[in-house]
């Protein structure tokens, strides 16, 4: 396993890109959580937490408030599991409560920088979150933005069932890594001069 796909509340159907994702990636799996309808952050990081636990080197593959779930990694121990991200769709807390008033328990929007490599895909009619807001907590993350124009929420609503540039964008984040990864091995392999050394004339 080396995917762990996060959906949003109400989760994926079965026509949701991220269920085709799992179809057509066996070595990804959705995250099943207890209650879809009224999530608790509390509860799904501690279901995270546990698919975690016997896993490395983890690819999250997330949407909407699964967005949120990967972000709050920032604070979490586990965070260490994963080797990247992509934040699909990600929403506004504010706006989910106006839309689906008294149903999703999930704190406040997280604003800590992810320790490992992510990207933001965002949509500029999201009517969960607006395109400067995704730039916004994209910066706060340091993520990578990805505008995708007029999406919408890229959920089945918005046509998204299979979605081929997911796959293209997860791979342009998997390419990141590696050369992340490559200039951060040259550096360590880099000697500095003692600083205490003098030499003798």
């Amino acid at each position: 396993m080396d995917t762990f796909v996060l959906p949003g509340l109400n989760g994926s159907g079965d026509s949701h890109w991220q269920a085709h994702w799992t179809r057509d990636n066996t070595n990804a799996r959705i995250i099943e959580q207890r209650d879809w309808n009224c999530p608790h952050l509390a509860e799904w990081q501690e279901r995270l937490d546990e698919e975690l636990a016997s896993q490395d080197n983890i690819w999250i593959v997330a949407h909407s408030l699964g967005t949120l779930l990967a972000a709050n990694l920032a604070e979490r121990p586990s965070a260490k599991k994963i080797r990247g991200a992509l934040l699909v769709a990600p929403c506004d807390l504010a706006k989910v409560e106006e839309l689906h008033p008294c149903v999703v328990n999930f704190g406040g929007m997280p604003v800590r920088r992810l320790p490992f490599p992510s990207m933001v895909v965002a949509s500029r009619n999201d009517p969960y979150m607006s395109l400067e807001s995704a730039r916004q907590f994209a910066n706060l993350w340091g993520s990578e933005l990805a505008d995708i124009g007029n999406a919408g929420h890229i959920n089945i609503r918005s046509g998204h069932g299979r979605w081929p540039l997911g796959y293209e964008l997860l791979n342009r984040l998997k390419a990141r890594e590696v050369e992340l990864r490559q200039a951060r091995s040259r550096r360590l392999s880099v000697v500095e001069p003692w600083a205490g050394y003098s030499s003798m004339s």
